[in-house]
């Protein structure tokens, strides 16, 4: 059902990991690009899925970061570490750029791995979806914006379609909206546009960045399930009070997690009450500043954990 998409960088890596065991019970399966040629943190994320018998995508060919010229690495250290264990999938990208003798290349060094494709596009879908079919690919992924209708409904014939929207919007932290913004309904509606399920770039975005600048806002990033509006899920961002400097993190973080106590605390909030969130009361009660891929790691952790509650509402 739910395919969220990683980036692998290590605060996402320990996302995967910590949340392995509730992506695994809600059958959720998280798609990983590696950007770094670093292994370990990988291999502790794909250990954790493995062991909690849950199931990953790996991106074979990343399109981004130290990887990006060549994933061959990728390829070589998954068939090594997971050769017994079919929970580890390999993804390849497939863009306009591409042939299909490409492909049919790629796969061979893939073994008996199963295979699942990611679709930014391709300039034979006929061809390309008749292949699939022969290589019995399990799952395909469209990321919004990079292929039409037409193109998706070659991909019928066999396998899971996931629309992959991207639905957190990049700003500066300081432009972000005090009030609740709209993130997404694919949860809810992704059999309507004619997918078996739907992903998403959590709260990081599709926009890929090595490593921020100075953080003159600091701004905590917590989605939720409003059922009083049809069961969309909202956005918040809470915001430091100060933002002319990028001096003192730990005060500003201080900041933004009072503003997000109080709100949860609150009569109108409609956040699940997630480890996540337990873990930023704990943060609140301390006055401890964790550094700030340790908040995303939170925030990613209460997103998958939002989705999988809602998840098991809905099939109650």
């Amino acid at each position: 059902m739910y395919h969220p998409y990683f980036r692998g960088k290590q605060y996402e890596l320990i996302a995967i990991r910590e949340s392995a065991n509730v992506l695994a019970t809600a059958g959720f399966v998280p798609i990983i690009e590696p950007v770094r040629e670093q292994k370990a943190g990988l291999k502790k994320a794909l250990d954790s899925i493995c062991d909690a018998n849950g199931s990953a995508i790996v991106v074979a060919n990343p399109q981004i970061g130290d990887l990006a010229e060549s994933g061959d690495s990728i390829v070589s250290f998954v068939r090594s570490e997971y050769a017994a264990d079919d929970s580890i999938r390999f993804g390849l990208i497939v863009t306009d750029g591409q042939t299909l003798d490409q492909v049919k290349s790629s796969f061979k060094e893939y073994g008996d791995f199963s295979k699942d494709l990611i679709h930014f596009g391709f300039s034979d879908p006929k061809s390309l979806s008749d292949y699939a079919v022969e290589e019995s690919v399990s799952v395909h992924v469209f990321p919004e914006g990079y292929s039409g209708k037409l193109y998706q409904r070659n991909f019928k014939k066999n396998g899971s379609r996931i629309l992959l929207r991207d639905g957190f919007e990049q700003r500066r932290n300081r432009d972000h909206p005090d009030a609740a913004e709209f993130f997404s309904d694919l949860h809810v509606t992704y059999d309507e546009e004619g997918m078996d399920g739907f992903g998403d770039y959590l709260i990081v975005g599709d926009e890929y960045r090595e490593s921020g600048g100075p953080a003159y806002t600091i701004a905590i990033h917590l989605t939720f399930i409003d059922s009083q509006q049809e069961d969309a899920m909202f956005i918040r961002h809470f915001k430091s009070d100060r933002q002319d400097t990028p001096k003192d993190p730990a005060g500003k973080f201080a900041e933004a997690l009072a503003k997000l106590i109080g709100h949860i605390n609150g009569n109108d909030s409609h956040f699940y009450e997630t480890s996540a969130l337990q873990e930023f009361r704990q943060l609140h009660d301390s006055a401890h500043y964790p550094g700030l891929g340790y908040v995303k790691k939170l925030a990613m952790k209460h997103h998958i954990e939002t989705l999988a509650i809602y998840a098991g509402k809905a099939n109650a």
